[in-house]
C-alpha cells in the first residue's frame, strides 16, 4: 500500500545550512541547522502538515539536511537541489550559551533558490527569515514571494534573525518595505536592537505602523511578549539547565506556526484577532518547546510527545 502524504498547510522558505561547533581543543561537530529549517523541523514534530521551499545542495551534507527534514515529516515538494556546496556556519558558543556565527556563503546552493512559480492552494501560512533575505540573487525571489503570498491571502510570518556580521546596513530599509506584507514580525530584544541603529532606526511601535499586525519578541530567559496595536502580553521563560542557546529562536517561530495550525487560527484574520488569553497560550505553548531546545546541544527542537507527555 503507498503511504498517504496530507498536502503541507504551511511553507517555509529559506536556508538550511550546517553549522560548525566548536566543541573544544579546536575540534567542531557538524550540526544542521538554518533559521528556516529549524523552523520546518519544528513545525513537522510538532505535527502539522508543513513543506520546506528552498535549494540544497547534493553534496554529502545536504544529503544528510534532505533525510533529517524527511525524518521530521516535512515535505521536500518545493525543495530544488544543486550541486553547489552547502552553506557553513562557524558557531562560538559563549559561557551563557548564546551563540556566536562566522558565515561561508560565497557560492553555496541556498543563495541561488529560484522563483517556486505558483504555491499550492492547500498553503495558508508561509513563513520567511534570516540569511535567505540578505543573499542575491536568492533574497529577491524570497522577497517576491513573500509578497505575492500575501496578497494572495496567506499569513505571512517573518523573522529577521540578525547576524550582524553578514547582514549589510541597507538591510534595516529592505526591512520596513515588507512590513506591510507581514503579518507577524518574531523577534529577539538583539534583532530589535540591531534594526533600530542608524538614520532610518525605526522601533517596534513604528512596525506596527507601517503594516506589522503582532510582534513577537523572545527575551532570552526572561521569556516572551508579542504586541499589537490593541494588546501587550508577556509570558516568562522556563528554568531549565541550558546546554546552548541554538535554534531558541527558530523553536519559537514553528511552535507559534504549530499552535496557530492546532487551533484553526492559521489565517491573517484570525491571528488579527486573537485576544490576550490566546496570545497567552500560544506563548507558553513557544516557551515550553524552546526550554526542551536550549536543555540540549545544537538546533534539535522538541517532538509534540516531548510537549503533552504522550
Amino acid at each position: 500500500m503507498s503511504e498517504v502524504r496530507i498536502r503541507p498547510t504551511i511553507a517555509v522558505c529559506g536556508e538550511a545550512l550546517v553549522d560548525l561547533v566548536s566543541t573544544g581543543d579546536q575540534t567542531f561537530e557538524a550540526r544542521l541547522g538554518g533559521g528556516p529549517f529549524n523552523v520546518a523541523v519544528t513545525v513537522g514534530r510538532l505535527g502539522s502538515p508543513v513543506g520546506f521551499c528552498s535549494r540544497i545542495s547534493t553534496d554529502p551534507f545536504g544529503e544528510r539536511l534532505i533525510a533529517a527534514l524527511t525524518a521530521s515529516g516535512v515535505d521536500l515538494g518545493l525543495v530544488q537541489r544543486g550541486p553547489e556546496p552547502t552553506t557553513l556556519a562557524v558557531t562560538g558558543i559563549d559561557s551563557d550559551g548564546s551563540a556566536r556565527y562566522t558565515f561561508y556563503a560565497d557560492g553555496t546552493a541556498d543563495r541561488f533558490v529560484t522563483d517556486p512559480g505558483s504555491l499550492p492552494e492547500s498553503l495558508v501560512a508561509v513563513s520567511f527569515g534570516t540569511l535567505s533575505l540578505v543573499f542575491e540573487p536568492g533574497a529577491s525571489a524570497y522577497a517576491d514571494l513573500l509578497r505575492r503570498s500575501h496578497d494572495e491571502g496567506r499569513l505571512i510570518i517573518l523573522d529577521p534573525n540578525i547576524r550582524p556580521a553578514v547582514f549589510p546596513d541597507d538591510y534595516r530599509r529592505r526591512f520596513v518595505d515588507l512590513l506591510p506584507a507581514v503579518d507577524v514580525l518574531k523577534v529577539s530584544d538583539d534583532d530589535v536592537h540591531w534594526l533600530g541603529q542608524g538614520l532610518d532606526g525605526t522601533t517596534p511601535a513604528q512596525w506596527l505602523e507601517g503594516g506589522a499586525t503582532a510582534i513577537v519578541t523572545t527575551h532570552g530567559a526572561d521569556g516572551l511578549s508579542v504586541q499589537t496595536s490593541r494588546l501587550h502580553v508577556q509570558v516568562p521563560g522556563l528554568r531549565v539547565p541550558v546546554s546552548d542557546t541554538i535554534g531558541a529562536g527558530d523553536t519559537v517561530h514553528g511552535a507559534l506556526l504549530h499552535w496557530f495550525a492546532d487551533h484553526g487560527l492559521l489565517g491573517p484574520a484570525s491571528v488579527a484577532a486573537l485576544d490576550g488569553g490566546q496570545w497567552q497560550d500560544a506563548l507558553e505553548f513557544a516557551a515550553h518547546a524552546a526550554a526542551v531546545t536550549v536543555s540540549r546541544p545544537g538546533a534539535d527542537p522538541p517532538w509534540a510527545s516531548e510537549l503533552t507527555g504522550d
